[in-house]
């Protein structure tokens, strides 16, 4: 296959859908005959997940590999800061957590080489063994204030020699003035590096941006390389929290009611994709006490600051509410952070979230946390209860948590014997597992008690998945003028 230059979707601000293209254009790239992997220098998501080798990265990354058809690794993301409060992020460095930083320490200029090194080193090893690199940039290409400390968009795209394609959200509005000030704030060099642009999120008659498209091109002196609807029926895993306000958010009838608690720091929603996408199930996430009360099933998720959402949970109202429905015969479950909000106590000697040092759980299991500065991140295969059947997910958590000696747990891990979660009754347990409702066998297990009978045959994720790549590949063909695209990257 002939050599492609790199290629960066860079954006005109956050959550233009940058990381759904370079997703579309990885399948696509695959589709092609190319060896395509992703590549993001810096990334900021509570949304994670655990690689092969047991390392942690943006869940988007993790999303473009699968989509490219290759195993994720920590140089597709080298750089990943967890938020944990209002200025202050958890700083992961190939994988590894490596203390916390308030935002002015960590994008002051001083110690910002070392870490450029570390990013450039992380993607000369992709592009040894991957064509093309599929790049993505951060936020606005136009932060000009931030652009001496920038490691992600310009100065990245200079040393991969990368090809630029602008992504401008049209939904949001001012599209023509975020194109062109994103432009003009480069200086001449990157300008020229910028070979075209995409328009995304279009609603509506295409033909009526027609001339909007010529007058792109006149303005901005940059071609216009597609006009890209908002496809709201190609589901593709969300990196970002932003996606939950296009979630569900009510009851529904004749249908299992399935709320999950929406807390502050809430990580690794995409624990709950499958369940969305179950025809007998109407999962939303909520924080409204009434919804809580009337849900058939609460699941409490994974958090970034447990002991901070465990005291929102009392102050708020929600812990009396999840309480007072499981005294009513209502499941309740948890996962990761949430399964440790379900026990008797968290402590935190450490002081690895903060100032508080211990507080009561919710005391619906029989556990004890004690958060530990270690994060253990791993993938796995387990046993759920007494099933035969192989189940897969990862973790990755700050924390031990120990069951009373009586206690039953959730899973048996494959291959060393550990035991994972806790088992109340079949309506109150936790795992640590993330990707846990992602098994036929767990799913059924947990809806058995609300469904009269199993409508249809177990849906199979994996291939579904595989299935909106393709869709989302196809909709970008339709969209993009995806041989300039090759012209461009072929360096024509």
């Amino acid at each position: 296959m002939k050599h492609l230059s790199p290629i960066m979707l860079a954006g005109t601000g956050s959550d233009v859908g940058k990381s759904l293209i370079a997703t579309g254009l990885c399948r696509i790239f695959r589709q092609d005959g190319y060896s395509p992997a992703p590549f993001k220098a810096q990334n900021m998501a509570l949304n994670s997940y655990a690689t092969p080798d047991g390392f942690e990265i943006g869940r988007a990354q993790a999303v473009q590999a699968e989509a490219a058809g290759i195993p994720c690794s920590t140089d597709m993301n080298p750089i990943l800061l967890k938020p944990s409060g209002e200025h202050t992020s958890q700083v992961v460095l190939n994988g590894k957590p490596v203390g916390n930083r308030n935002a002015y320490e960590y994008f002051r200029k001083e110690g910002r080489e070392e870490l450029r090194t570390l990013v450039h080193e992380a993607f000369d090893r992709l592009a040894s063994r991957f064509n093309p690199i599929v790049m993505e940039g951060a936020g606005s290409i136009s932060e000009i204030n931030l652009k001496d400390s920038d490691l992600v968009n310009m100065p990245m795209a200079r040393y991969a020699d990368a090809d630029v394609i602008l992504v401008a959200d049209i939904d949001r509005g001012g599209v023509f003035a975020s194109a062109y000030g994103s432009i003009m704030l480069q200086n001449e060099e990157d300008r020229r590096r910028i070979k075209g642009i995409i328009v995304n999120k279009f609603r509506g008659d295409m033909r009526l941006f027609e001339s909007g498209r010529r007058l792109m091109e006149e303005v901005c002196a940059v071609p216009v390389l597609g006009v890209v609807p908002y496809a709201p029926d190609i589901h593709i895993e969300e990196e970002d929290s932003v996606a939950l306000g296009l979630k569900a958010t009510g009851m529904a009838r004749d249908k299992v009611n399935i709320a999950v608690v929406l807390l502050r720091h809430i990580s690794n929603f995409t624990d709950f994709n499958v369940l969305e996408r179950n025809p007998d199930v109407n999962l939303f996430y909520t924080n409204n006490v009434d919804d809580i009360q009337q849900a058939d099933i609460i699941i409490i998720p994974g958090s970034k600051s447990t002991l901070s959402d465990l005291c929102e949970l009392r102050r708020n109202g929600l812990a009396q509410a999840i309480l007072r429905a499981r005294r009513e015969g209502k499941t309740v479950i948890g996962i990761c952070g949430g399964y440790q909000i379900m026990g008797m106590e968290i402590c935190d000697p450490e002081g690895i979230e903060g100032n508080i040092e211990r507080l009561p759980g919710l005391g619906l299991l029989p556990t004890r946390t004690i958060l530990e500065s270690d994060k253990v991140t791993r993938q796995v295969q387990f046993r759920f209860l007494d099933s035969d059947a192989p189940c897969k997910g990862y973790e990755i958590h700050n924390g031990r948590t120990v069951r009373e000696a009586d206690s039953r747990p959730l899973n048996s891990i494959d291959g060393d014997g550990r035991m994972d979660g806790c088992f109340a009754d079949d309506r109150c347990f936790g795992s640590y597992i993330h990707g846990l409702l992602d098994n036929p066998t767990v799913i059924d297990f947990l809806l058995q008690p609300y469904l009269k009978e199993k409508s249809g045959k177990d849906f199979d994720y994996t291939a579904y998945k595989e299935e909106q790549y393709d869709l989302l590949a196809a909709h970008l063909r339709k969209h993009i003028d995806i041989d300039r695209l090759y012209s461009i990257m072929e360096r024509k």
